[in-house]
Formats: C-alpha cells, structure tokens, sequence
C-alpha cells in the first residue's frame, strides 16, 4: 500500500495519463485518417466506409450495460489498460498484416468492432477514474483538458498524417501508434489510481450481470433531478443531430460540392473545440454547473442557428468556431455535475447508462432530418 502512496497522484497523476492518452490519441486519428483514404482506394464505395462506423458503434450499443458493471466490479486502473491494450493489439495485427502483403479491406471491419469493444469499456472507466484521482473542485478542469484529448488530434491529425504519409508510408504511421499506446499504458502504470469507497447505493446495485448492468438505468429513472438533466442531453442531441446531418449537403449544395471550402468548415469546428478545451482547461467552468449546461446549449444553439442561414465562408467559419467553442463548456459541465452528484462506486454502470441514451439518438436525427430535407423543406 504505501508503495501507491508513492505513485504520482491527484492533479499531477491524472496529467500524466492525460499526456499519455493525447499523444495514443493522436497517433491513432493519424493511423485512422491514413486508413481511410486506403480503404476508399481499395473499395471505392461510400457503403463500405460508412459500414467501418457501424462495426465500431454496434459493440457499444450491445456492451455498454455491461461494461459498465465490469468498471465497477474490477479495478478501474486496470479496466483502462485493457482498453488501450485491445485497441494496440488491433493496430497491431493490422501492421502486421500490411507489413507482410496480407491486408484484406474487411479486415478492418474485425479490427473496428474491437476497438469499438475497448471504447466501451475506455470511456467509463476514465470518467469514474476522475472522480477518485482528482478533487472535485478540479472536476471542471480535469474534463476540460478529456475534451481536448477529443477536440485535439482532429486538427492535427490530418495534417500530420498527409505530411508523413508519403514519407514513412502507412506502416510507419501504425508503428507511431502502436509505440504511442505503449507510452498510454505505461502512464497508468506509474500513476496511483484509487478505488471508490463501497456506498449503500453500490450496496443496492449487487446481484447477477443481468441486474447489475440494469441498475444504472434504475438509478438515473429514480432521481428526476439527473433524469430532468440526462433529458436535456437527449433532446439537444436529437436536434443537433439534425443540424449536423444537413451540414455537409447544405455546404456542398451551396457551394457547387466544393470540398475544400467543406473541408475549411470541418477545420473550423475542431479548431472551436481546442480552442474551447483550452479555456475550460485554465479556467474549470461556472460555480453552478447546471448554468453551464443550460447556457453553453442555448448559446450553441443560436450559433448553430445563425451557421445555417449564413451563405458563405465568411459566416460558416467564425460561427462554427464560437460554436465549436461552447461545446466543452456544455459537456464539462455537465461530466462535473454526474462525477459530483453520482456515488463513485456505480459511475461505471451510471456513466454508461447516460451514454446509451444520449448516444441512442444517432440513428434517429439522420432518418428524420434526411426526410424533412429531401422531401418537406426543400427549397428553404
């Protein structure tokens, strides 16, 4: 025990796994960018590359219950090293399978559901990790530098990629990530991550898998006021969802599918999000978080409202910036309220839980905002 004493901790530990998940972050949006302009060489089909994203997000959709019971049950530290280690291995076999002329388009299809396997898990247990590694005054802060570990990598990422593919190729690039997961691990390892103190409400949640994966569903059911919250996120994703899937073809329509002018947009936004988990970063968010929540939603509404009547890049890029911007205040804000008012030993399966239903979301906008654009709103 006192040899965890010694490991670095609080604040200082979680900025070392942190340093060591954006740096495997990085890397892997490199790996996945260069893999995707193979996999279009190959197929030369839209169907098959949008299948890559079903194959990574169905394991989330049927695990996630589940894996938040294994976050709770099992030591936290080492739930996130086995994600990053399914992801590596996946990358893994993936070079190897390049490096020796084997490489078949489908299997990448193999290596997404495995890593959509160890997302499921990832995701969780960092979130409840927090909880126990830092105060909770730090809460604000410790999810603003998690959401430039999203925002990050998509800006750099391709630029980084496109300049070094040509150089060191695509098994160079997996090399990079395959090292860089090493490095991800190794910082859990040295670092002390410690385990919830057992609650009545951990109490509450014990029986089969069956019950244990329900319970963090029972839990946000039977507190109207995280319910009342989780809501907010439901129906604010759902129309956001809508916007986001009219972007790109109002883009492109208005532009005569001018894909760099499309491609200056989609920079923009992940330029908006460093630029917003930075400030949240150094600056931790509102006192009251709910302020936080309601405001970040109202005012990216607006923006994103404004995006949409504009008819040019000068209003597509400042407003997709500012919207951009808001985003980590809405989703740190909201992660502080759930790791302060959630009992650290059932945030695994609460965790999941609320990311179901936020996530559920996703093949409901595309439906309904494709038909209302096609068939009823057209041309406005």
């Amino acid at each position: 025990m006192q040899k965890n004493t010694k490991a670095p901790s609080g604040m200082f530990g979680f900025t070392i796994v942190w340093l060591g998940q954006i740096v495997s972050v990085l890397a892997s949006s490199m790996t996945g960018f260069a893999l995707t302009i193979w996999m279009y060489q190959q197929t030369q089909s839209a169907t098959a590359m949008g299948l890559m994203q079903v194959a990574f997000i169905t394991p989330f959709l049927l695990l996630s219950p589940f894996a938040g019971v294994m976050v709770d049950c099992h030591n936290r530290k080492l739930m996130m090293m086995v994600s990053d280690l399914a992801a590596g291995l996946s990358t893994l076999a993936l070079l190897v399978l390049f490096a020796t002329g084997h490489m078949q388009f489908w299997y990448l299809y193999i290596a997404q559901i495995i890593n959509g396997i160890g997302n499921t898990f990832q995701w969780p247990a960092y979130s409840a990790a927090i909880s126990t590694m830092v105060p909770k005054e730090q809460y604000g802060r410790a999810n603003g530098m998690m959401s430039l570990v999203e925002a990050g990598p998509g800006v750099l990422a391709p630029l980084m990629a496109g300049a070094m593919l040509p150089i060191i190729k695509l098994t160079g690039i997996m090399v990079f990530d395959v090292v860089t997961f090493l490095l991800a691990i190794g910082a859990l390892l040295i670092v002390h991550v410690p385990q919830p103190v057992k609650t009545e409400e951990g109490q509450k949640g014990q029986g089969n898998i069956w019950k244990e994966a329900a319970y963090g569903f029972q839990y946000i059911f039977a507190r109207p006021s995280l319910l009342g919250l989780q809501m907010v996120f439901f129906f604010g994703n759902l129309f956001a969802g809508l916007g986001f899937t009219v972007l790109a073809p109002m883009i492109l329509a208005r532009t005569d599918s001018n894909s760099l002018i499309f491609g200056s947009v989609q920079t923009a936004g992940a330029i908006g999000g460093v630029i917003g988990g930075v400030i949240m970063s150094a600056w931790g968010g509102f006192k009251h978080r709910v302020h936080g929540v309601l405001a970040g939603w109202a005012v990216s509404g607006l923006f994103f409202a404004i995006l949409g009547v504009g008819a040019g890049l000068p209003m597509w890029i400042p407003f997709m910036v500012l919207m951009a911007m808001v985003s980590p205040l809405i989703n740190t804000s909201n992660q502080a309220i759930w790791q302060s008012k959630v009992a650290p030993d059932v945030q695994g399966r609460v965790f999941s839980a609320r990311r179901l239903i936020a996530w559920f979301t996703h093949p409901i906008s595309p439906i309904i905002a494709g038909t209302l654009a096609d068939f009823l709103l057209e041309p406005a």
